[in-house]
């Protein structure tokens, strides 16, 4: 009996000597998947690291390339040559640089490539450039040489200008006083009111209820300088107040005078004789009264003012 229990005790040490002998051997299996893994995860670290570094050395010489590449643009553009291609190109270098976000998708030896080609393209645009240059030095040399001969001529020209201007300024003045010298002037100058039987009263001073119409004479004084054919006379009554009497629908209407539209009370087109005739105006404002105050009457003839006047309203 006890050799039968001393042989269980025996067992059951066994059985634990080989449990612990597999825990040992599980934990230095685990172990080993642990350091596996752990160096698995530093290669990809590492891996990782040196790709965003090398990204972003590939960006940094992208965006000097994009810094060139605008430089070539505004030059060429200021020499006169053509940039479509260099727009072109300048699209898609913007297009790389954008996809340059995604670490994990990023290829240095494509984008290697596309840098030697950015950097070819700037070479090139480098001889288009100086062969841009040339050719503006020449076209300067010529431009030159034109504006030389431009400015002579312009010279000659201008000499040629003066003794025009000078001849036409002095046929303008001439103009102008023969002009000035023919124009009409009005002379005696009277204001009369007729009442409502049509009696005229004289003296420019008259009761507002006397007046049904006035009678604005003169005589045209004669000038042998002085054309003789028709001459509208426009007649201009301003009131106290400096306003203009007028109504569109009884004749008035307007005037150039001095480059400047008037309005004028009446109007009335003469035959000039050159014989010191007199003219008259007869207006009347109706069921309107004049009113208080000293009234300017302006007479107007072929763009002068021929003669003026005044009359009172009591």
């Amino acid at each position: 009996m006890e050799s039968y229990n001393q042989d269980r005790r025996n067992n059951r040490k066994n059985y634990l000597l080989v449990a612990l002998g597999i825990l040992a051997a599980l934990n230095l299996l685990l172990l080993y998947f642990y350091y596996q893994e752990r160096q698995t995860n530093k290669s990809q670290q590492t891996t990782l690291t040196d790709k965003t570094q090398e990204m972003l050395v590939t960006k940094t010489r992208l965006d000097s390339i994009s810094t060139q590449l605008d430089a070539k643009i505004s030059e060429i553009q200021s020499l006169g040559g053509r940039v479509d291609s260099l727009l072109k190109v300048k699209e898609q270098l913007e297009a790389d640089k954008r996809n340059l976000r995604n670490v994990a998708a990023f290829d240095i030896k494509k984008y290697e490539v596309k840098i030697k080609e950015y950097l070819a393209i700037l070479d090139e645009k480098d001889k288009e450039i100086g062969q841009l240059k040339e050719e503006n030095s020449i076209l300067t040399s010529q431009n030159q040489t034109l504006t030389e001969e431009n400015t002579s001529l312009k010279n000659e020209r201008q000499a040629l200008n003066d003794t025009v201007t000078t001849i036409s300024e002095k046929n303008r003045e001439l103009a102008e006083k023969v002009t000035l010298a023919s124009a009409l002037k009005a002379e005696n100058l009277a204001v009369n009111a007729i009442n409502r039987r049509g009696k005229e009263s004289d003296g420019g001073e008259y009761r507002a209820r006397r007046i049904e119409k006035i009678k604005i004479s003169f005589r045209l004084s004669t000038n042998p300088l002085a054309q003789e054919n028709e001459k509208e006379i426009f007649l201009r009554i301003l009131d106290p107040s400096g306003s203009v009497i007028a109504d569109m629908a009884t004749g008035s209407g307007q005037f150039i005078f001095s480059g400047q539209e008037m309005v004028y009370t009446a109007k009335q087109t003469i035959a000039y004789d050159n014989t010191g005739q007199q003219v008259a105006f007869i207006y009347g404002r109706g069921n309107i009264p004049f009113k208080e105050g000293t009234h300017q009457i302006e007479l107007y003839s072929e763009g002068f003012k021929i003669g003026q006047g005044e009359f009172t309203v009591k």
